[in-house]
């Protein structure tokens, strides 16, 4: 099983959904970076469960743990060990799912593969593991912060058929963003989209969404050609979050309608560097940064746990009933942000690590 991520910066994540405890083992991270649990709480508390009647109604405080690798409030550069306790847990629920796979789930490819199916909400296959990743993610973003002065936001542009205004020239903030519960910083599409996570929720469905990010500061020169590429890490990254099918960056799929002379970002003078006049390549070209604006989006399914019941196959391929009794978000995407930021982070502390720039 591969639970690590990262060439440099390294973060391994472990534990289960209803077991004791999850988190987080980070090498690599250089000594003297001031970091306190008020840090990563930050970022912790954006995706713990239970924050409103959006999300899964499960309680964890999501309360962060430093291990080691931290004294004095400054990085050592030994390893940093996170935990988080599980306080909430009720594995109880997922024991009528013991003979029937759930739909959409990894049930089925997990047992098929491992030859073991677990009492455990899902096990390494469930969203809370992310809880980790956040955890890690929050150190690899004040190290961005203080030695490169990059900043990384993200926000939920779609849910459904609802689809906010393009917001990344506008930059929002961490504040803006979380005014409201669905993390839209614009007000008539975070109404809209509320109405329709409610309505899935109300109907006992669950529905899909997307997260815009952005990142601001980020220096030219970062990313590995060829198979490193700056955006192929990224999209690795994303790929990687539970519940996540699709991946574009700067213009994306809208590009196949565009022609070269439209698509084309045409070079200008800014400053003592070359710039760029428009941004569709998303800040990154042949896989390098070139120093504008990374942004991309990360398109999530619809919650694959529904509380409706479905007519499905069990193990041994009889029919059977099931549907969701366990805690669920009716849609991810809310605290799929912080995940989202978290997984930009690693993937640009990795990269500035792995960063050797050119003897002048």
């Amino acid at each position: 099983m591969s639970n690590t991520f990262g060439t440099i910066f390294r973060v391994t994540t472990f534990g289960e959904s209803h077991g004791p405890a999850l988190g987080a083992v980070i090498d690599g991270c250089p000594a003297l970076l001031p970091i306190s649990e008020n840090d990563i709480q930050k970022q912790l508390d954006r995706r713990k469960p239970g924050q409103n009647s959006l999300t899964t109604q499960r309680k964890e405080a999501d309360k962060v743990s430093i291990l080691s690798g931290i004294e004095k409030g400054l990085t050592t550069g030994a390893p940093i060990a996170l935990l988080i306790n599980n306080t909430d847990t009720r594995p109880v629920d997922y024991k009528h799912f013991s003979n029937a796979p759930r739909p959409s789930h990894a049930d089925l490819t997990y047992f098929l593969k491992y030859g073991i199916l677990l009492s455990s909400g899902g096990g390494r296959a469930s969203a809370r593991e992310t809880v980790g990743r956040v955890a890690a993610g929050a150190i690899a973003e004040k190290l961005l912060f203080v030695r490169h002065g990059v900043q990384i936001v993200s926000w939920v542009s779609a849910v459904g058929k609802t689809t906010a205004p393009d917001l990344v020239k506008k930059a929002p903030t961490h504040v803006l963003i979380d005014r409201f519960a669905v993390r839209c910083p614009d007000e008539q599409a975070a109404k809209e989209m509320t109405a329709e996570i409610e309505n899935a929720r109300d109907s006992g469905d669950s529905i899909g969404g997307i997260v815009t990010c952005l990142c601001k500061g980020v220096p030219a020169g970062w990313g590995e050609p060829v198979f490193d590429k700056l955006s192929a890490m990224l999209a690795h990254a994303m790929m990687s979050i539970p519940a996540s099918k699709g991946f574009e960056i700067g213009s994306g799929f809208n590009a196949v309608k565009m022609r070269g002379s439209e698509h084309n970002d045409l070079f200008v003078k800014k400053g003592k560097l070359l710039g760029t006049v428009t941004n569709n390549s998303g800040g990154i070209q042949g896989g390098i940064s070139n120093g504008e604006d990374i942004y991309f989006r990360v398109a999530f399914k619809p919650t694959a746990t529904i509380a409706k019941e479905q007519k499905t196959a069990s193990f041994n391929g009889q029919t059977v009933n099931l549907s969701g009794k366990g805690r669920h978000d009716p849609c991810v995407v809310p605290r799929a942000v912080p995940v989202v930021e978290a997984m930009t982070a690693l993937v640009l502390a990795d990269a500035a690590l792995r960063h050797i720039p050119p003897e002048k």
